[in-house]
């Protein structure tokens, strides 16, 4: 534990006007990230009596070894600065409004030739149309089966749509007439599109307009006696009215509002969010933090959730991810349970943000205030309900620490564990992975992958120690300190103050192998074990201890130890070394099994002369497999854009499959095989 007092600035060199600060461990890794409008008085609350601080601000500030700022014109620059550090580099003590899963969303893939619907969890991605998120993936499925029979466009993925195309027959959604089933060409791309673009008008609010157009088509059906026609209209119709239900009507007047509410005691807080857009409550999400001084409220809170929520809604829209019915991130009001002290540059800063004023306050009476209160039962239930999960997973994971560093003899508790693991088979494609555990939880933003240079030359346990050679030479360049002052103070216009070891001056970022485990896991027993330790002691890293799992019997090894350590089978130490060691195995076998593929792939066509990588991508996407390409014949295969017949006659000779037909002078496969 540091004293704070080591790295406190000297008196009357912290500058009062406002800016934004950083505290970094002595690895050089950012750990906390803030603003204020006097630096002055800011910083030097951090460096008063330890006992008066919140526990987790004491924690950071005995983490620390310096504090750096940067001095800004104004207060909506520090709130932008600040909310770049954060996502930069991440602190571990800042307040992140993490999802403890990843929301559904429908998606609509607008950037293909054919848009489909489906369910997705995961990064946004450009020429994507989002609708959500929704708090259960079961939800979105009921909603989009009423829908199909209205909308019919397709679900299916590339793969099943591409093979249906091959065999000319539809998939069962095609049959019972809730698919278009372009894949067969029952409609044409233009078709398709105008269904989908149905679809998403739908969602995005405009229902009204839509109902009172199919009961006009279904009046005009029945008039000229064509009843099926008008009893079709009509179930649909009914279908449309049963997902308008499902997004219960909240106001009358179009509202474009964002609910926010929260739950609380002094270490932690959940928040939840409503998503009313048009009227009606389009999607909610909630997160669980932990509090810090600077959150030590409900005012504060709700400061936090803004810059960030509303930041990465904005950075989202810059990289042009398109949700809902509107393009913009920010909507026009946002109710809070408590306004917080700088209400007005915060609406300040999202009115830039949106392009329009932005309102924030908070319901008092009403429909709106109503909702408000349902936000906050909401967020109590959650609240109760994370509380109830996190009693036992933390006196779990403070139990397997706990024996981990009792039953290895370490000195304190292996807050970090990083874990090799090797894959092969026979030899070949050999690889490795690292994983990474940070207070019994995985990292998976830290975790490495390795190609073995050498091969199976000298089995795993060469590989091993390849690994950790190449990992901590990595880790020994990166976290050498650079020669600068203790703080820095350049004006705003100059860029970002130098950074010490671990993080890259160049870029700001943080380096990948810069920051050390306490512990070091091996998948192996004792000659694994051994190879790790000669190359930590050849690199003369002699803080970090070392140990192997062996699958077999589950024994713990120790370097130089003859005999293994026998952890109880019932021993949470044990339960948290397995999943290390499995997590570790499973990235490995994902990593061998993409180089494996990719090698496979390319192998058989890699003879083939003029070949080049664009014409196998376009061969493999065209025919969707080498088996299928290996049945087709030479003027299929000079049908695809790009593989002229010569060529097609080459691949069919070098595949052994389909059969050598002579191409027509003037077909359309010669014609494009001259062209390329």
């Amino acid at each position: 534990m540091a004293d704070p007092s080591t790295y406190r600035p000297a008196a009357g060199t912290i500058p009062e006007a406002p800016g934004v600060y950083r505290f970094s461990d002595p690895n050089g890794r950012v750990v906390y990230v803030g603003k204020a409008k006097s630096l002055r008085s800011r910083l030097n609350s951090y460096f008063a009596d330890l006992t008066n601080l919140h526990p987790r601000t004491r924690q950071m500030v005995t983490t620390a070894s310096k504090v750096q700022w940067t001095v800004v014109s104004t207060e909506v620059e520090a709130l932008q600065l600040e909310y770049n550090w954060i996502k930069e580099f991440d602190p571990r003590f800042n307040v992140r409004y993490r999802d403890d899963k990843t929301y559904p969303v429908l998606a609509v893939t607008l950037h293909e030739e054919y848009p489909r619907l489906h369910v997705y969890r995961g990064p946004r991605r450009k020429g994507v149309r989002y609708f959500g998120p929704y708090a259960h993936a079961w939800a979105i499925r009921e909603t989009l089966d009423l829908l199909l029979r209205v909308f019919p466009a397709r679900t299916c993925s590339n793969g099943v749509f591409r093979r249906h195309s091959q065999i000319g027959r539809p998939c069962l959604l095609g049959y019972i007439d809730k698919c278009s089933a372009p894949c067969v060409g029952r409609v044409d791309a233009e078709q398709h599109r105008e269904i989908v673009a149905n679809f998403t008008e739908f969602l995005s609010g405009r229902t009204d307009r839509m109902v009172r157009d199919f009961e006009r088509k279904m009046n005009e059906a029945a008039e000229r006696l064509e009843f099926e026609r008008a009893a079709r209209l009509r179930d649909d119709i009914g279908a449309l009215r049963r997902a308008m239900e499902r997004q219960a009507v909240v106001f009358g007047d179009g509202t474009d509002a964002d609910v926010v509410a929260f739950a609380q005691d002094e270490l932690e807080a959940a928040v939840q969010v409503f998503h009313v857009r048009g009227g009606r409550v389009r999607g909610q999400r909630g997160w669980v933090i932990d509090k810090s001084d600077d959150t030590a409220d409900t005012a504060a809170l709700v400061e936090r959730f803004i810059i960030q929520f509303y930041g990465e809604q904005a950075a989202l829209a810059e990289a042009g991810i398109e949700f809902d019915d509107t393009a913009q991130p920010v909507p026009r009001e946002i109710l809070v349970p408590e306004v917080p002290a700088e209400a007005e540059l915060l609406a300040d800063w999202l009115t830039q943000l949106r392009g329009s004023r932005v309102q924030l306050r908070v319901p008092q009476r009403g429909d709106k205030r109503a909702l408000a209160d349902t936000v906050a039962r909401n967020a109590a239930e959650a609240f109760t309900q994370h509380k109830l999960r996190r009693a036992g997973d933390l006196t779990a994971r403070s139990a397997a620490l706990t024996e981990i560093q009792e039953a290895l003899g370490l000195g304190s508790a292996p807050l970090r564990i990083e874990c090799v693991d090797v894959s092969h088979v026979q030899g070949s494609d050999v690889v490795a992975s690292l994983v990474v555990f940070e207070d019994g939880v995985a990292r998976r933003s830290e975790y490495r992958r390795f190609a073995i240079r050498d091969g199976a030359e000298g089995g795993d346990v060469a590989s091993i120690a390849e690994v950790v050679r190449r990992r901590f030479r990595r880790y020994l360049a990166e976290a050498d300190p650079l020669e600068h002052s203790e703080h820095t103070e350049p004006p705003a216009q100059d860029g970002e103050p130098v950074l010490r070891g671990g993080i890259d001056p160049t870029t700001g970022r943080p380096r990948k192998f810069a920051y050390p485990p306490n512990l070091l896991v091996v998948d192996g027993g004792a000659p694994q074990v051994e190879a790790a330790s000669d190359v930590l002691a050849e690199l003369g890293v002699t803080d970090v201890a070392v140990c192997g799992l062996a699958k077999r019997l589950e024994e713990v090894w120790l370097p130089a130890d003859p005999d293994p350590v026998i952890m109880p089978r019932t021993s949470e130490g044990l339960y948290l070394l397995q999943r290390v060691r499995d997590e570790a195995h499973r990235f490995a076998i994902t990593y061998h099994r993409q180089k494996r593929s990719k090698r496979m792939t390319a192998s058989e066509l890699d003879a083939v002369p003029g070949l080049g990588q664009t014409r196998r991508t376009a061969l493999l996407k065209h025919f969707g497999s080498l088996r299928k390409l290996r049945q087709a014949g030479t003027e299929e295969i000079a049908s695809v854009p790009g593989v002229g017949p010569r060529t097609a006659a080459a691949i069919v000779a070098a595949l052994g499959g389909g059969t050598v037909e002579p191409v027509p002078p003037g077909s359309s496969a010669a014609i494009e095989g001259e062209r390329s």
